[in-house]
Protein backbone atom coordinates (compact mmCIF):
# COMPACT_ATOMS: atom_id res chain seq x y z
CA UNK A 1 0.00 0.00 0.00
CA UNK A 2 1.28 3.23 -0.90
CA UNK A 3 1.67 6.23 1.34
CA UNK A 4 -0.81 8.23 -0.23
CA UNK A 5 -3.54 5.23 -0.30
CA UNK A 6 -2.82 4.19 3.41
CA UNK A 7 -3.54 7.83 5.14
CA UNK A 8 -6.35 8.04 3.17
CA UNK A 9 -7.70 5.00 4.79
CA UNK A 10 -5.94 6.02 7.92
CA UNK A 11 -7.64 9.47 8.18
CA UNK A 12 -11.02 8.11 6.72
CA UNK A 13 -13.82 7.46 9.37
CA UNK A 14 -13.03 9.67 11.71
CA UNK A 15 -9.35 7.72 13.13
CA UNK A 16 -7.63 11.11 12.49
CA UNK A 17 -4.80 10.90 15.00
CA UNK A 18 -5.15 14.54 15.99
CA UNK A 19 -8.22 13.78 17.82
CA UNK A 20 -6.12 12.10 20.77
CA UNK A 21 -5.57 15.45 22.67
CA UNK A 22 -9.45 16.13 22.83
CA UNK A 23 -9.99 12.56 24.05
CA UNK A 24 -7.22 12.67 26.67
CA UNK A 25 -7.98 15.67 27.85
CA UNK A 26 -8.88 16.28 31.84
CA UNK A 27 -9.76 19.62 33.60
CA UNK A 28 -9.58 18.26 37.32
CA UNK A 29 -7.19 15.71 38.90
CA UNK A 30 -9.12 13.14 40.15
CA UNK A 31 -5.72 11.05 41.52
CA UNK A 32 -4.88 9.62 44.16
CA UNK A 33 -2.92 10.93 47.26
CA UNK A 34 0.92 10.18 47.90
CA UNK A 35 0.56 10.56 51.57
CA UNK A 36 -2.59 7.97 51.27
CA UNK A 37 -0.44 5.31 49.74
CA UNK A 38 2.50 5.39 52.06
CA UNK A 39 -0.08 5.06 54.79
CA UNK A 40 -1.53 2.20 53.47
CA UNK A 41 1.92 0.69 52.16
CA UNK A 42 3.64 0.90 56.15
CA UNK A 43 0.18 -1.06 57.05
CA UNK A 44 0.01 -3.42 53.98
CA UNK A 45 3.80 -4.41 52.67
CA UNK A 46 2.45 -6.43 49.59
CA UNK A 47 1.41 -2.85 48.30
CA UNK A 48 5.16 -2.51 47.45
CA UNK A 49 4.07 -3.75 43.82
CA UNK A 50 2.53 -0.35 43.25
CA UNK A 51 5.09 1.83 45.15
CA UNK A 52 6.80 4.52 42.97
CA UNK A 53 10.48 4.32 42.01
CA UNK A 54 12.18 7.34 42.85
CA UNK A 55 15.49 6.35 40.96
CA UNK A 56 15.93 6.67 36.62
CA UNK A 57 17.72 3.19 37.12
CA UNK A 58 18.02 0.18 39.64
CA UNK A 59 21.97 -1.90 39.87
CA UNK A 60 23.34 -3.63 38.21
CA UNK A 61 23.11 -5.76 41.70
CA UNK A 62 24.58 -9.29 41.91
CA UNK A 63 22.88 -11.93 43.42
CA UNK A 64 23.65 -15.91 44.08
CA UNK A 65 21.44 -18.53 42.70
CA UNK A 66 19.73 -20.92 44.87
CA UNK A 67 19.28 -24.10 43.87
CA UNK A 68 20.95 -25.13 40.45
CA UNK A 69 20.07 -23.69 36.60
CA UNK A 70 19.11 -26.95 34.49
CA UNK A 71 21.62 -27.89 31.77
CA UNK A 72 20.92 -25.85 28.46
CA UNK A 73 19.27 -22.69 30.73
CA UNK A 74 20.79 -19.29 29.57
CA UNK A 75 19.56 -15.66 29.09
CA UNK A 76 17.69 -12.82 30.13
CA UNK A 77 14.76 -12.30 30.93
CA UNK A 78 13.28 -8.61 29.96
CA UNK A 79 10.28 -7.25 31.81
CA UNK A 80 8.60 -4.21 31.69
CA UNK A 81 5.61 -2.29 33.75
CA UNK A 82 4.61 1.11 35.23
CA UNK A 83 7.26 2.28 37.54
CA UNK A 84 7.20 5.97 37.84
CA UNK A 85 3.21 7.06 39.10
CA UNK A 86 4.24 10.19 41.89
CA UNK A 87 5.25 13.69 41.05
CA UNK A 88 5.06 16.94 43.31
CA UNK A 89 2.34 15.29 45.65
CA UNK A 90 0.37 13.74 42.64
CA UNK A 91 -0.13 10.19 42.36
CA UNK A 92 -1.67 8.47 39.21
CA UNK A 93 -4.66 6.09 40.33
CA UNK A 94 -4.55 3.70 37.65
CA UNK A 95 -2.22 1.02 36.83
CA UNK A 96 -1.65 2.09 33.61
CA UNK A 97 -0.63 4.98 33.57
CA UNK A 98 3.37 4.70 35.14
CA UNK A 99 5.66 5.97 32.91
CA UNK A 100 7.50 2.35 31.80
CA UNK A 101 11.12 0.81 33.53
CA UNK A 102 12.54 -2.40 31.75
CA UNK A 103 14.32 -4.76 33.66
CA UNK A 104 17.09 -7.19 32.87
CA UNK A 105 17.39 -10.30 34.84
CA UNK A 106 20.58 -11.96 33.34
CA UNK A 107 21.39 -15.68 34.50
CA UNK A 108 25.60 -15.43 34.07
CA UNK A 109 27.39 -18.59 33.89
CA UNK A 110 28.94 -18.83 37.14
CA UNK A 111 26.11 -19.85 39.59
CA UNK A 112 24.97 -15.69 40.06
CA UNK A 113 22.23 -13.28 38.21
CA UNK A 114 22.79 -9.52 37.72
CA UNK A 115 19.45 -7.78 37.81
CA UNK A 116 19.63 -3.81 35.97
CA UNK A 117 16.58 -1.87 35.70
CA UNK A 118 16.33 1.71 33.92
CA UNK A 119 13.56 3.81 32.89
CA UNK A 120 12.37 4.33 29.25
CA UNK A 121 14.27 7.89 28.40
CA UNK A 122 10.16 8.61 26.23
CA UNK A 123 9.93 12.08 25.44
CA UNK A 124 6.87 12.13 28.23
CA UNK A 125 9.04 10.75 31.07
CA UNK A 126 12.19 13.21 30.12
CA UNK A 127 10.28 16.38 29.72
CA UNK A 128 8.28 15.64 33.62
CA UNK A 129 11.65 14.58 35.03
CA UNK A 130 13.08 18.17 33.60
CA UNK A 131 10.17 20.02 34.95
CA UNK A 132 9.46 17.72 38.19
CA UNK A 133 5.54 17.33 37.02
CA UNK A 134 3.93 15.29 35.59
CA UNK A 135 2.51 17.29 31.84
CA UNK A 136 1.11 15.11 29.60
CA UNK A 137 -2.06 12.90 28.90
CA UNK A 138 -1.86 9.68 30.46
CA UNK A 139 -4.45 6.90 30.20
CA UNK A 140 -6.77 6.68 33.12
CA UNK A 141 -5.82 9.94 35.17
CA UNK A 142 -7.05 13.57 34.82
CA UNK A 143 -3.69 15.35 35.22
CA UNK A 144 -3.70 18.89 35.80
CA UNK A 145 -2.29 21.71 33.58
CA UNK A 146 -1.40 19.20 30.64
CA UNK A 147 0.73 20.53 27.72
CA UNK A 148 -0.64 20.60 24.53
CA UNK A 149 0.53 17.41 22.41
CA UNK A 150 1.79 16.95 18.73
CA UNK A 151 1.10 12.97 18.14
CA UNK A 152 0.51 10.00 20.58
CA UNK A 153 4.05 9.42 21.10
CA UNK A 154 4.65 12.89 23.10
CA UNK A 155 2.23 10.66 25.50
CA UNK A 156 3.78 7.44 25.06
CA UNK A 157 4.89 5.48 28.38
CA UNK A 158 6.25 2.73 26.78
CA UNK A 159 5.20 0.78 30.30
CA UNK A 160 3.01 -2.41 29.08
CA UNK A 161 4.98 -5.12 27.45
CA UNK A 162 8.42 -5.78 25.38
CA UNK A 163 9.90 -7.73 22.78
CA UNK A 164 13.27 -8.94 21.18
CA UNK A 165 13.30 -8.92 17.25
CA UNK A 166 17.00 -9.98 15.30
CA UNK A 167 18.47 -9.12 18.69
CA UNK A 168 16.56 -5.69 18.90
CA UNK A 169 15.07 -4.99 22.32
CA UNK A 170 11.82 -3.20 22.16
CA UNK A 171 9.78 -1.47 25.13
CA UNK A 172 6.32 -1.37 24.19
CA UNK A 173 2.45 0.34 25.03
CA UNK A 174 -0.82 0.10 23.79
CA UNK A 175 -1.17 3.55 21.71
CA UNK A 176 2.44 4.63 20.54
CA UNK A 177 5.28 3.67 18.55
CA UNK A 178 7.77 1.04 20.01
CA UNK A 179 10.97 2.42 22.02
CA UNK A 180 14.12 0.80 20.94
CA UNK A 181 16.58 0.18 24.07
CA UNK A 182 20.03 -1.26 24.42
CA UNK A 183 19.50 -5.02 25.03
CA UNK A 184 22.58 -4.53 27.73
CA UNK A 185 22.38 -1.69 29.32
CA UNK A 186 18.72 -0.94 28.91
CA UNK A 187 19.70 3.07 27.59
CA UNK A 188 16.68 4.35 25.22
CA UNK A 189 17.83 4.67 20.94
CA UNK A 190 14.10 5.82 20.61
CA UNK A 191 11.18 5.75 18.94
CA UNK A 192 11.02 3.09 15.78
CA UNK A 193 9.29 4.29 12.83
CA UNK A 194 8.96 0.96 10.87
CA UNK A 195 8.42 3.56 7.26
CA UNK A 196 8.81 6.80 7.29
CA UNK A 197 5.02 7.68 6.37
CA UNK A 198 4.05 5.30 9.29
CA UNK A 199 5.71 7.78 12.64
CA UNK A 200 4.06 7.69 16.10
CA UNK A 201 1.47 4.69 14.55
CA UNK A 202 0.19 3.40 17.61
CA UNK A 203 2.02 -0.98 17.76
CA UNK A 204 0.74 -2.78 20.60
CA UNK A 205 2.11 -4.43 23.29
CA UNK A 206 1.27 -8.06 22.82
CA UNK A 207 3.10 -9.35 19.06
CA UNK A 208 2.69 -12.39 17.97
CA UNK A 209 5.80 -14.73 16.61
CA UNK A 210 4.61 -16.93 13.61
CA UNK A 211 6.53 -20.31 12.87
CA UNK A 212 8.55 -18.30 10.46
CA UNK A 213 10.00 -16.36 12.83
CA UNK A 214 8.19 -12.74 11.70
CA UNK A 215 5.97 -10.54 14.01
CA UNK A 216 2.41 -9.64 13.87
CA UNK A 217 0.65 -6.95 15.74
CA UNK A 218 -1.81 -4.32 15.85
CA UNK A 219 -2.49 -0.77 16.25
CA UNK A 220 -5.88 0.16 17.68
CA UNK A 221 -7.01 3.28 16.62
CA UNK A 222 -9.86 3.05 19.02
CA UNK A 223 -7.67 4.72 21.55
CA UNK A 224 -7.00 7.83 19.01
CA UNK A 225 -11.63 8.37 18.74
CA UNK A 226 -12.15 6.32 15.69
CA UNK A 227 -12.65 3.40 14.16
CA UNK A 228 -9.53 0.55 12.48
CA UNK A 229 -6.81 -1.37 13.18
CA UNK A 230 -3.12 -1.28 11.80
CA UNK A 231 -2.32 -4.78 11.05
CA UNK A 232 1.58 -4.84 11.32
CA UNK A 233 3.93 -7.55 9.75
CA UNK A 234 7.54 -7.36 10.59
CA UNK A 235 9.86 -9.93 8.73
CA UNK A 236 12.28 -11.62 10.96
CA UNK A 237 15.16 -9.47 10.05
CA UNK A 238 13.11 -7.00 12.11
CA UNK A 239 12.61 -4.90 8.75
CA UNK A 240 8.77 -4.45 7.77
CA UNK A 241 6.82 -6.70 5.11
CA UNK A 242 3.08 -4.42 5.41
CA UNK A 243 1.02 -2.62 7.17
CA UNK A 244 -2.54 -2.47 6.27
CA UNK A 245 -5.59 -0.80 7.42
CA UNK A 246 -8.37 -3.05 8.67
CA UNK A 247 -11.88 -0.93 8.94
CA UNK A 248 -13.94 -1.76 11.53
CA UNK A 249 -17.87 -1.32 11.86
CA UNK A 250 -18.15 0.31 14.98
CA UNK A 251 -15.56 1.34 18.04
CA UNK A 252 -13.92 -1.62 19.82
CA UNK A 253 -11.43 -1.83 22.87
CA UNK A 254 -8.63 -4.77 22.45
CA UNK A 255 -5.52 -5.54 24.25
CA UNK A 256 -4.24 -8.26 22.85
CA UNK A 257 -5.31 -11.08 19.90
CA UNK A 258 -4.63 -13.78 18.79
CA UNK A 259 -3.39 -16.33 16.26
CA UNK A 260 -3.46 -19.50 14.22
CA UNK A 261 -1.12 -20.60 11.28
CA UNK A 262 -3.65 -19.45 8.68
CA UNK A 263 -5.36 -16.55 10.68
CA UNK A 264 -5.32 -13.23 13.16
CA UNK A 265 -8.06 -13.38 15.29
CA UNK A 266 -9.16 -9.44 17.15
CA UNK A 267 -11.77 -9.71 19.33
CA UNK A 268 -13.68 -5.81 20.11
CA UNK A 269 -15.45 -4.95 23.57
CA UNK A 270 -17.60 -2.26 22.86
CA UNK A 271 -17.94 0.44 24.52
CA UNK A 272 -19.15 4.11 24.78
CA UNK A 273 -17.39 7.41 25.94
CA UNK A 274 -19.40 9.52 28.78
CA UNK A 275 -19.65 12.93 27.67
CA UNK A 276 -17.46 15.63 28.82
CA UNK A 277 -13.56 15.79 29.48
CA UNK A 278 -11.28 13.44 31.41
CA UNK A 279 -8.92 10.72 30.58
CA UNK A 280 -9.66 7.58 27.94
CA UNK A 281 -10.28 5.24 31.32
CA UNK A 282 -12.30 7.98 33.04
CA UNK A 283 -14.39 8.49 30.02
CA UNK A 284 -14.46 5.07 28.71
CA UNK A 285 -17.64 2.47 29.48
CA UNK A 286 -18.02 -0.91 28.02
CA UNK A 287 -21.34 -1.94 26.66
CA UNK A 288 -22.46 -5.48 27.68
CA UNK A 289 -25.72 -4.77 26.37
CA UNK A 290 -23.68 -5.19 22.87
CA UNK A 291 -21.96 -8.29 21.19
CA UNK A 292 -18.49 -8.68 20.80
CA UNK A 293 -17.20 -8.27 17.01
CA UNK A 294 -14.63 -10.74 16.00
CA UNK A 295 -12.50 -9.88 13.02
CA UNK A 296 -10.52 -13.31 11.32
CA UNK A 297 -8.17 -12.21 9.14
CA UNK A 298 -6.16 -14.08 6.67
CA UNK A 299 -3.22 -13.26 7.03
CA UNK A 300 -2.60 -13.43 3.02
CA UNK A 301 -5.17 -10.50 3.12
CA UNK A 302 -4.41 -8.41 6.48
CA UNK A 303 -7.03 -5.52 5.26
CA UNK A 304 -10.16 -7.60 5.36
CA UNK A 305 -12.23 -9.63 7.63
CA UNK A 306 -14.63 -12.35 8.17
CA UNK A 307 -17.05 -10.80 11.31
CA UNK A 308 -18.29 -12.76 13.92
CA UNK A 309 -20.46 -11.71 16.92
CA UNK A 310 -20.20 -13.43 20.55
CA UNK A 311 -21.65 -12.99 23.83
CA UNK A 312 -20.17 -9.46 25.64
CA UNK A 313 -17.17 -10.40 27.63
CA UNK A 314 -14.19 -8.11 29.21
CA UNK A 315 -11.25 -9.26 27.83
CA UNK A 316 -7.59 -8.17 28.40
CA UNK A 317 -5.42 -11.80 26.95
CA UNK A 318 -5.83 -14.50 25.42
CA UNK A 319 -3.96 -18.22 25.41
CA UNK A 320 -3.50 -19.98 22.98
CA UNK A 321 -5.62 -20.92 19.60
CA UNK A 322 -6.08 -23.43 17.01
CA UNK A 323 -8.32 -24.62 14.21
CA UNK A 324 -9.82 -27.96 13.84
CA UNK A 325 -12.48 -29.21 11.88
CA UNK A 326 -13.65 -25.93 10.26
CA UNK A 327 -13.59 -24.31 13.88
CA UNK A 328 -11.00 -21.58 15.27
CA UNK A 329 -11.21 -22.35 19.08
CA UNK A 330 -9.19 -19.72 21.14
CA UNK A 331 -8.60 -19.25 25.20
CA UNK A 332 -9.40 -15.90 26.56
CA UNK A 333 -9.33 -15.00 30.34
CA UNK A 334 -12.68 -13.08 31.21
CA UNK A 335 -13.24 -10.32 33.74
CA UNK A 336 -16.52 -10.68 34.93
CA UNK A 337 -16.76 -7.02 36.93
CA UNK A 338 -16.60 -4.21 33.96
CA UNK A 339 -15.60 -1.61 36.46
CA UNK A 340 -13.08 -3.62 37.98
CA UNK A 341 -11.72 -4.56 34.04
CA UNK A 342 -11.80 -0.48 33.73
CA UNK A 343 -9.14 0.18 35.96
CA UNK A 344 -7.61 -3.32 37.59
CA UNK A 345 -6.24 -3.09 41.11
CA UNK A 346 -7.47 0.56 41.61
CA UNK A 347 -7.70 0.09 45.13
CA UNK A 348 -4.13 -0.85 45.57
CA UNK A 349 -3.35 2.21 43.53
CA UNK A 350 -4.61 4.32 46.20
CA UNK A 351 -3.20 2.25 49.15
CA UNK A 352 -6.58 0.51 50.58
CA UNK A 353 -6.58 -2.92 50.98
CA UNK A 354 -10.21 -3.54 49.50
CA UNK A 355 -8.75 -4.63 46.26
CA UNK A 356 -10.91 -7.02 43.84
CA UNK A 357 -10.33 -8.77 40.89
CA UNK A 358 -8.56 -11.53 39.35
CA UNK A 359 -11.02 -14.48 39.69
CA UNK A 360 -12.35 -14.81 36.21
CA UNK A 361 -12.84 -17.55 34.07
CA UNK A 362 -11.09 -18.86 31.25
CA UNK A 363 -13.04 -19.62 28.56
CA UNK A 364 -12.90 -20.87 24.99
CA UNK A 365 -14.37 -18.81 22.13
CA UNK A 366 -15.34 -21.28 19.41
CA UNK A 367 -15.32 -19.53 15.57
CA UNK A 368 -17.58 -22.32 13.43
CA UNK A 369 -16.43 -20.88 10.52
CA UNK A 370 -18.62 -23.39 7.93
CA UNK A 371 -21.91 -22.18 10.04
CA UNK A 372 -20.80 -18.18 10.79
CA UNK A 373 -21.88 -18.15 14.21
CA UNK A 374 -19.26 -17.98 17.64
CA UNK A 375 -20.63 -19.27 20.72
CA UNK A 376 -18.01 -19.45 24.51
CA UNK A 377 -17.64 -22.58 26.67
CA UNK A 378 -16.25 -22.83 29.85
CA UNK A 379 -13.21 -24.93 30.28
CA UNK A 380 -13.94 -25.22 34.84
CA UNK A 381 -10.32 -22.84 35.18
CA UNK A 382 -10.91 -19.78 37.30
CA UNK A 383 -8.80 -17.19 38.94
CA UNK A 384 -6.03 -16.98 35.98
CA UNK A 385 -4.84 -14.10 34.31
CA UNK A 386 -1.30 -14.10 31.72
CA UNK A 387 -1.86 -17.21 30.33
CA UNK A 388 0.85 -18.36 27.97
CA UNK A 389 1.66 -21.43 26.32
CA UNK A 390 4.74 -23.00 24.32
CA UNK A 391 4.45 -21.72 20.69
CA UNK A 392 6.00 -25.10 19.51
CA UNK A 393 2.30 -26.73 20.30
CA UNK A 394 0.78 -28.67 16.68
CA UNK A 395 -1.48 -26.01 15.19
CA UNK A 396 -4.32 -28.59 15.07
CA UNK A 397 -5.07 -28.81 18.88
CA UNK A 398 -5.13 -27.47 22.17
CA UNK A 399 -2.06 -26.15 23.92
CA UNK A 400 -0.65 -26.46 27.88
CA UNK A 401 -1.11 -22.96 29.45
CA UNK A 402 0.74 -21.89 32.01
CA UNK A 403 -0.67 -18.59 34.55
CA UNK A 404 -0.41 -16.98 37.75
CA UNK A 405 -3.48 -18.59 39.88
CA UNK A 406 -4.42 -17.88 43.63
CA UNK A 407 -2.90 -20.92 44.84
CA UNK A 408 -3.93 -20.90 48.73
CA UNK A 409 -4.74 -17.75 51.53
CA UNK A 410 -2.50 -14.66 51.09
CA UNK A 411 -1.98 -12.09 52.50
CA UNK A 412 -2.36 -9.63 49.66
CA UNK A 413 -5.33 -9.82 46.57
CA UNK A 414 -3.01 -11.49 43.65
CA UNK A 415 -1.60 -14.07 42.92
CA UNK A 416 0.27 -16.27 44.75
CA UNK A 417 1.49 -19.06 42.75
CA UNK A 418 1.82 -20.44 39.25
CA UNK A 419 -0.24 -23.51 37.49
CA UNK A 420 -0.43 -25.49 34.61
CA UNK A 421 -3.32 -26.70 33.17
CA UNK A 422 -3.93 -29.23 30.23
CA UNK A 423 -7.66 -28.68 28.80
CA UNK A 424 -8.29 -30.79 27.00
CA UNK A 425 -7.50 -33.94 30.00
CA UNK A 426 -9.01 -32.03 32.80
CA UNK A 427 -5.32 -32.41 34.28
CA UNK A 428 -3.87 -29.51 36.32
CA UNK A 429 -0.30 -28.76 38.12
CA UNK A 430 0.11 -25.90 40.73
CA UNK A 431 2.86 -24.50 42.81
CA UNK A 432 2.26 -22.42 45.71
CA UNK A 433 5.00 -19.82 46.38
CA UNK A 434 3.89 -19.02 50.13
CA UNK A 435 1.20 -16.78 51.62
CA UNK A 436 3.63 -13.50 51.31
CA UNK A 437 4.48 -13.99 47.64
CA UNK A 438 3.11 -12.15 45.16
CA UNK A 439 3.48 -13.96 41.99
CA UNK A 440 4.19 -12.23 38.39
CA UNK A 441 3.57 -14.06 34.84
CA UNK A 442 5.84 -16.78 34.02
CA UNK A 443 7.36 -17.46 30.64
CA UNK A 444 7.96 -20.83 29.35
CA UNK A 445 11.73 -20.91 27.77
CA UNK A 446 12.20 -24.07 25.05
CA UNK A 447 14.64 -26.95 26.12
CA UNK A 448 17.44 -26.01 23.32
CA UNK A 449 17.51 -28.61 20.87
CA UNK A 450 14.01 -30.07 21.59
CA UNK A 451 11.17 -30.36 19.49
CA UNK A 452 8.80 -31.64 21.92
CA UNK A 453 6.11 -29.42 23.05
CA UNK A 454 6.38 -28.52 26.77
CA UNK A 455 9.81 -29.58 27.00
CA UNK A 456 11.24 -26.76 28.72
CA UNK A 457 10.88 -24.46 31.83
CA UNK A 458 8.98 -21.34 33.17
CA UNK A 459 10.69 -18.26 34.58
CA UNK A 460 8.79 -15.70 36.28
CA UNK A 461 9.21 -12.95 38.82
CA UNK A 462 7.94 -12.55 42.31
CA UNK A 463 7.79 -10.31 45.33
CA UNK A 464 8.21 -11.45 48.91
CA UNK A 465 5.90 -8.66 50.50
CA UNK A 466 7.32 -10.42 54.12
CA UNK A 467 10.64 -9.72 53.22
CA UNK A 468 10.73 -6.82 51.29
CA UNK A 469 12.71 -8.40 48.24
CA UNK A 470 11.83 -9.08 44.70
CA UNK A 471 13.04 -12.02 42.82
CA UNK A 472 12.91 -14.89 39.91
CA UNK A 473 12.23 -18.62 39.83
CA UNK A 474 12.86 -21.30 37.33
CA UNK A 475 10.80 -24.49 36.95
CA UNK A 476 10.89 -27.35 35.37
CA UNK A 477 7.09 -26.93 32.71
CA UNK A 478 6.70 -30.97 33.36
CA UNK A 479 6.74 -30.90 36.99
CA UNK A 480 5.39 -27.46 38.16
CA UNK A 481 3.93 -28.27 41.59
CA UNK A 482 7.61 -29.67 42.40
CA UNK A 483 8.40 -26.25 42.53
CA UNK A 484 11.51 -23.91 41.41
CA UNK A 485 14.51 -25.55 40.64
CA UNK A 486 16.62 -22.44 40.67
CA UNK A 487 15.48 -18.91 42.16
CA UNK A 488 17.51 -15.62 43.48
CA UNK A 489 16.86 -12.97 45.42
CA UNK A 490 17.11 -9.14 45.10
CA UNK A 491 17.93 -7.29 48.53
CA UNK A 492 15.11 -4.46 47.20
CA UNK A 493 11.25 -4.63 46.10
CA UNK A 494 10.92 -3.79 42.33
CA UNK A 495 7.07 -2.59 41.02
CA UNK A 496 5.35 -5.21 39.76
CA UNK A 497 5.37 -5.14 36.00
CA UNK A 498 2.87 -6.55 33.35
CA UNK A 499 4.74 -8.75 30.05
CA UNK A 500 8.05 -9.76 29.28
CA UNK A 501 10.13 -11.69 26.71
CA UNK A 502 13.22 -14.25 27.39
CA UNK A 503 15.96 -13.90 25.39
CA UNK A 504 18.15 -16.95 25.07
CA UNK A 505 21.99 -17.04 25.74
Amino acid sequence: MDRRRFLHNLLSGATALAVAPALLRGQDALAGDPARFAAGLRERPWLAGWKSVQSETLGPENVRIEGRLPAGFGGTLYRNGPAWTERAGFRYEHWFDGDGMVHAWRFNGDGTLTHRARMVATPKFTREQAAGRFLYPVAGTSVPDMQPIRNNDDANAANTSVTVINGRLFALCEAGSAFELDPDQLTTLGPVTWRADLAAIPFSAHPLVDRDGSVWNFGSISMMGGNGLVVWHIGRDGTLASADVLETPVPGYLHSFAMTDRHLVFVLIPFRYLEGAGAFFERLRFRQDQPLRIAVVDKHAPAQARWFEADFAAIYHFGDAYERDGRIVLRAVQHPDVEEARSPLKAAMNGDGDVHGGNGPLRELVLDLRRGDARWEETGIAGIEFPVFDTRTRSAGPARLYAPVHASASVAPYFNGVGAFDVARDRRQVHDYGRDVLVEEHLFVPRPGSTRPDDGWLVGTLLDAARGRSGIAVLDAGRVEAGPVAQAWLPYTVPLGFHGHFAAA
